[in-house]
């Protein structure tokens, strides 16, 4: 009997998680019980079979001055998912995302086993700062799936082949969201304006950016009583929003789980949203945002230097236009917030007209493709087939 095909899984963040849980099930739909997972990842992989050896929020990390003082706990993580592999023998391994500790990862993987085909699902942002890393990545993997079309000249120059599959968040499914629903649990009344904060999924950003959130809502709240104020909290840092916001001085909901999470992004009337997947996300929801973003003090003074755009958030880049405004590093304040928060609250022809423009700048990055996961799934079984 053939045994079945291994297939190491690695992600290090809640949006890699995400990505991973559904190329999992995307190629259990392919082959059945022909396939088995072993890997890195949160919850939503171990509900697909991956189990981690770590909880991956010990190495979520983002910043320089967190990623040198985190060094030794990286290390130690990287050499206990190349035990994994000794262990497992996976036929591929497949690293989604997080770029610092999926490349230290392939070195030890490739060290392991220099025939195991090693594929990098989501690039680095080369087109945004750094293009050097293309370079480097065509170094240390086989193939790079990427989520953005734009992404493949700048690696196929430095040698590395690539299939673009699509972004998963521009394939959400929001049909069987139902805000009402939401409401009712909740008890808000079905007028009743909800304010959507979503403080990030790493806790960097819930120690960072979170403060500057809380600053602003009181400050909305102050003016506005009937305002709701739901927070919808990732896996990996459910417990410490929890405990941030139940010392705040007005109430806020902390909601969990993706059904509550799509029910509030219909329900919201805006959001206050902390760069990331997450932008994407809400934009298909058609919920107006304001995006903030804090890193350590180090980290931005060098970034600055290196960046080749002015946005942060996918949409804006699409569309070369600050369509949902950017608070970031210092312009990550209370004030500063609440007040381009309050313009959206006030003006439901402003939401509107917010709305339509990320719709279109979501159609230029192909809102309503083809299913990303299934392309991966794809393009993974067939890098498999050809090293066979």
């Amino acid at each position: 009997m053939t045994r079945p095909l291994c297939v190491m899984l690695v992600a290090a963040e809640a949006s890699g998680d995400d990505r991973g849980a559904a190329l999992a099930r995307a190629l259990k739909r392919r082959l059945g019980d022909g396939v088995r997972f072993v890997g890195v990842g949160g919850a939503n992989m171990a509900a697909e079979g991956v189990e981690s050896p770590f909880d991956i929020s010990d190495i979520s990390i983002l910043g320089l001055l967190e990623g040198l003082l985190a060094y030794p706990r990286i290390m130690r993580r990287v050499a206990d998912t190349a035990a994994l592999a000794a262990r497992e023998k996976p036929d591929v391994a497949v690293l989604i995302d997080s770029w610092g500790f999926t490349l230290r990862v392939a070195d030890r993987l490739r060290k392991l086993d220099p025939n195991l085909p090693l594929i990098k699902y989501v690039g680095p942002q080369v087109w945004a700062t750094r293009p050097g890393r293309a370079k480097v990545l065509a170094a240390k993997v086989d193939h790079l799936l990427t989520i953005h079309a734009f992404d493949a000249p700048f690696f196929e120059a430095a040698g590395l082949p690539v299939t673009f599959v699509g972004n998963g968040a521009l394939n959400i499914d929001f049909s069987h969201a139902d805000p009402d629903r939401l409401r009712r649990q909740l008890g808000i009344a079905p007028a009743a304006p909800i304010l959507l904060v979503m403080p990030g999924s790493r806790p960097s950003e819930i120690e960072r950016v979170l403060p500057a959130f809380e600053d602003a809502v009181m400050l909305l709240k102050a003016d506005r009583p009937d305002l709701e104020v739901i927070i919808p909290a990732a896996p990996t840092v459910a417990d410490a929003v929890k405990a941030k916001v139940a010392g705040w001085s007005r109430r806020a909901h902390v909601i969990e789980g993706d059904e509550a999470k799509f029910d509030a992004m219909k329900a919201a009337t805006v959001a206050l949203a902390c760069s990331g997947t997450v932008t994407l996300e809400l934009a298909l929801a058609g919920a107006p945002m304001v995006v903030g973003y804090r890193l350590g003090r180090l980290t931005h003074t060098i970034l600055k230097r290196l960046i080749l755009t002015p946005y942060i958030v996918l949409f804006n880049i699409a569309a070369q236009a600050f369509i949902a405004p950017e608070f970031v590093q210092d312009d990550c304040n209370g004030p500063a917030l609440a007040k381009a928060v309050a313009a959206r609250l006030d003006d439901p022809a402003f939401r509107a007209q917010q709305v339509a423009a990320q719709y279109a700048a979501l159609d230029k990055m192909g809102r309503g493709g083809p299913d990303p996961s299934e392309a991966a799934a794809n393009a993974v079984l067939k890098i498999v087939g050809e090293r066979g």
